[in-house]
This record gives C-alpha cells, sequence and structure tokens, in this order.
C-alpha cells in the first residue's frame, strides 16, 4: 500500500512565520563570521594581481643586499657579535610589512570614491568588521612580503631560526603590526579624506617611523631623544620580537606581544569611529 500524504501545511503555521522570522545569529559568532568575509574579499583583490608582491620585493632586497653586506664588511654598527645583515634582517622584515600596510588608507578612499564603501555601510555588517577585516588582509599581505624577505636572507646566508612555533610567532607579530599601520593609515584617511594628502602624510611618516626605530641599529647608540620616540614607536616592538624569535637574541616578547595587540586593538577602534565621516 503506498503511503498516506503527508498533512499539509497549514496557513496557520505560514504566517507565524512571516510574523516571527528566524532568529539572526548572535553577535559573538556573527562578528568573526564577518570579519573573516572582509579578509578574504581583501585578498581576493591580491589573487587579481600579484604584481605589487613583486615590486614590493625589490626595496627589501636592496636594502640586504647593498645596505646589509657594506655595513657588515665596515662593521661600524655594534651588534654584540651578530653579523650585521644578520641583525638587519628582522628590521627589514618589519619596514617591509610597514610599507605594505601605510598606504592601506588609500585603497579605502579609492572606495568611498567608487561607491563601494557606502555600500558595505547600509549593510549589517558592523564598522569595526569592515576595519578588522581590512587591517588582517593587509597583515596576511605583509606576511607574504615577509616570507619573501626571509627567503632572500636565508639565500645571502643570514642565520635564521626554523623553529616551526618560532615561525608563527613570526607570523602573529607581521600580522599585529600591520593591523595597527593599517589601521593608522585610514585613521588618518578618515581625517584628511584625500588620496593626495594621504600620501603625503605617509610619505612624511614612514621614514621616521623607521629611522626612529630600532631596525638598523641598537638603542645604546641613539642620542636620549630618540631612544625616547623609539620606545614610543610600535615598529621597536615588532623589530625586538622578530629578532627575538627570528635570531634568538635576548627580547621582552611579552612586551612586544602586549603592545602590539594593544596598538592594533586601539588602532581599529579609531578607524572604525572614523569610517562614517570617510564615506559622507
Amino acid at each position: 500500500m503506498s503511503e498516506a500524504p503527508a498533512a499539509p501545511r497549514t496557513v496557520s503555521a505560514d504566517i507565524h512565520l512571516l510574523l516571527k522570522p528566524p532568529e539572526p545569529r548572535a553577535g559573538w559568532r556573527l562578528l568573526p563570521a564577518r570579519i573573516v568575509a572582509m579578509c578574504a574579499v581583501e585578498l581576493q583583490k591580491l589573487s587579481h594581481d600579484r604584481t605589487e608582491l613583486y615590486t614590493r620585493a625589490i626595496q627589501p632586497a636592496l636594502w640586504l643586499l647593498i645596505f646589509g653586506q657594506t655595513f657588515t664588511r665596515i662593521k661600524a654598527i655594534p651588534t654584540e657579535g651578530i653579523p650585521y645583515i644578520d641583525y638587519l634582517a628582522p628590521g627589514i622584515i618589519a619596514q617591509s610589512a610597514m610599507f605594505i600596510a601605510i598606504f592601506y588608507g588609500i585603497q579605502i578612499i579609492w572606495e568611498r570614491d567608487a561607491g563601494i564603501l557606502n555600500k558595505l555601510l547600509v549593510t549589517p555588517t558592523p564598522r569595526s568588521a569592515l576595519t578588522t577585516g581590512k587591517a588582517f588582509a593587509a597583515g596576511v599581505k605583509s606576511l607574504i612580503q615577509a616570507v619573501v624577505v626571509i627567503v632572500i636572507a636565508a639565500l645571502l646566508g643570514v642565520s635564521l631560526t626554523w623553529n616551526p612555533l618560532k615561525l608563527l610567532g613570526v607570523g602573529a607579530i607581521v600580522i599585529l603590526g600591520s593591523a595597527f599601520f593599517s589601521c593608522l593609515s585610514m585613521t588618518i584617511a578618515g581625517i584628511v579624506l584625500s588620496r593626495d594628502r594621504l600620501m603625503g602624510i605617509g610619505q612624511a611618516i614612514t621614514m621616521p617611523l623607521f629611522f626612529g626605530s630600532n631596525a638598523l641599529y641598537p638603542l645604546s647608540v641613539m642620542p636620549g631623544w630618540l631612544q625616547t620616540v623609539s620606545k614610543v614607536n610600535p615598529l621597536s616592538y615588532e623589530v625586538d620580537a622578530l629578532r627575538g624569535l627570528l635570531l634568538g637574541t635576548p627580547a621582552h616578547l611579552a612586551l612586544d606581544f602586549g603592545v602590539l595587540a594593544v596598538a592594533a586593538a586601539f588602532g581599529i577602534t579609531a578607524a572604525s569611529s572614523l569610517l562614517g565621516r570617510l564615506a559622507r
């Protein structure tokens, strides 16, 4: 015998669904999903044009090939017995990552001009998720750049660790540092509202941030005022952690991670608060 037909759905059940839609996902589940989605969208742009990664590898290669090898020969900078090119390599990793992230605000201004940002802001995605997704996408791009610099340094004979746990720590440090600098760029973009002004400010602050850190020389050889600048420069903490992880030099890893995590959180908060102003 054939089975009895299923009972038809009552009209009252359909009306109940219309009056009471399904419960949305809780905020604590929604926010990470939106962050991952925004990060994936940003990284898809990279798959369409990889020339940025190739061209940005030229500058760190020149720093290591020319500056690093020359100062290793003349031994002008005290590095506590470490070859200068080894001492320089973590600083160049941090520098190349910062240079990628510090101009990230130009992209968000372009999205504003193209009308993309306004469309994103009217979606249910929280502004903090938009900013965090973009920040961590910048971190992943910087991490790819860091891998390129590490390969170049290894080919030049730099003694780096290959401990998987330490390399994971390197990745976390690079992502946190890049997240801060990309949010700094987006914050400046929310203030100046212009690509030309942002380019000028970005170029004005990148070299002071670089030379005002311990990327090229230890704090002990700096004048007192520059030591003070270096101690409040997040790039110094990124470089200190990278040296400790990659070279095994004395470092303050807990402090370095803590400072970069707080700086990234502060940067995300500041950039998120200015997204609305940027979209007007």
